[in-house]
């Protein structure tokens, strides 16, 4: 998550003051170069399965320094938002942890994806919220302060809402082992976000400092991510490719219109509407694909490198939509 995204103050129309303007130019480079990143990414872990192959065994690791980050971009009133909007925030949740899970089952059976895909596919819907989805919202002039909280819910009740939706949806295509995946979502999730967030409160001056170059570390690891995982199934892309990118669109997709929805039919103002949107439709898929990676085979962690990629440049997009297009006043309720 960028911090930038949290300081938009400015008022509908009025512009924005120096700071945030810099910090929005900031936000909109990340976007475009981290599509670019993952693509080169994608393309060496292919061309070069060799090298990146063997680091496989690091990606628990290098997951968490991602969360790491996330943690340090956190903050008291970030959870305090929580216990102002519980409805919108209860809504974020349930929307996503029922949307994306429940349209990756139905887009693996529609497009009778052979076992290891489905469960890849079905693993990213039960996924959190990703860590660029408040960068999103920010650029589509969306509900900043509730696509935090969001995501940082959805990401503490991850290590146990994420291995019961696995197990409950994907059971009948492969064996799971949900207490595996606690245990990994705990250790590579939950404990370095933790740790990211005491450090922001002890550290606080130190981290300040290193505050900007978060976005990009993280984009890096992740990219790095991607190259790994990419290498691991290199000589299955060519079969399985075409109709994994098709089943990422379609899942990511639904994922940004119902996610939408969902706040409107929640009677959510439109700025609320634009966040959930991106809460629901961007998944952590560098989770994804560490636990397919060490729960499944390669080829399972294929659909989360490939959405990594797709979800950033959709995101972008829309976003890019949405901030061109007026707010709608619509009360929301708290």
């Amino acid at each position: 998550m960028l911090e930038a995204t949290k300081s938009q103050k400015s008022p509908e129309g009025a512009p924005l003051n120096p700071a945030l303007a810099a910090e929005s130019r900031i936000a909109r480079v990340a976007v475009t170069v981290f599509p670019l990143l993952v693509v080169a990414a994608g393309i060496a872990g292919y061309l070069l399965p060799g090298t990146f192959k063997p680091m496989g065994a690091a990606v628990p690791f290098l997951l968490g320094i991602i969360m790491f980050c996330m943690g340090l971009t956190l903050t008291p009133p970030d959870f305090a938002a929580v216990a102002k909007r519980p409805w919108a925030v209860a809504l974020g949740i349930v929307a996503h942890y029922v949307i994306m899970p429940g349209a990756g089952w139905l887009i693996a059976n529609a497009l009778n994806l052979e076992p290891e895909l489905a469960v890849g596919l079905i693993l990213v819907g039960c996924a959190p919220s990703g860590t660029a989805s408040n960068v999103m919202a920010f650029l589509a002039k969306g509900d900043v302060a509730l696509s935090v909280a969001v995501a940082s819910v959805s990401t503490l009740i991850a290590p146990i809402v994420t291995p019961l939706l696995v197990l409950f949806l994907a059971g009948s295509y492969l064996n799971i082992d949900a207490g595996g995946m606690v245990v990994d979502i705990l250790n590579t999730v939950l404990l370095p976000v933790v740790a990211g967030l005491l450090a922001r409160l002890f550290l606080k001056k130190l981290v300040d400092k290193v505050l900007p170059a978060l976005p990009w570390a993280s984009a890096v690891v992740i990219s790095l991510i991607v190259a790994i995982v990419v290498a691991g199934s290199a000589s299955k892309i060519v079969a399985a490719g075409g109709i994994v990118f098709l089943a990422v669109v379609l899942h990511n997709g639904f994922g940004l219109g119902l996610g939408y929805l969902a706040g409107k039919l929640g009677r959510l103002d439109d700025k609320a509407r634009r966040a959930l949107a991106f809460e629901v439709g961007m998944q952590n898929s560098g989770l994804a694909a560490t636990l397919a990676t060490a729960h499944f085979s390669p080829l399972a962690a294929l659909p989360s490198a490939v959405f990594s990629l797709w979800h950033n440049i959709s995101g972008a997009i829309v976003a890019a939509w949405l901030a061109r297009r007026p707010l709608k006043d619509t009360p929301a309720p708290q």
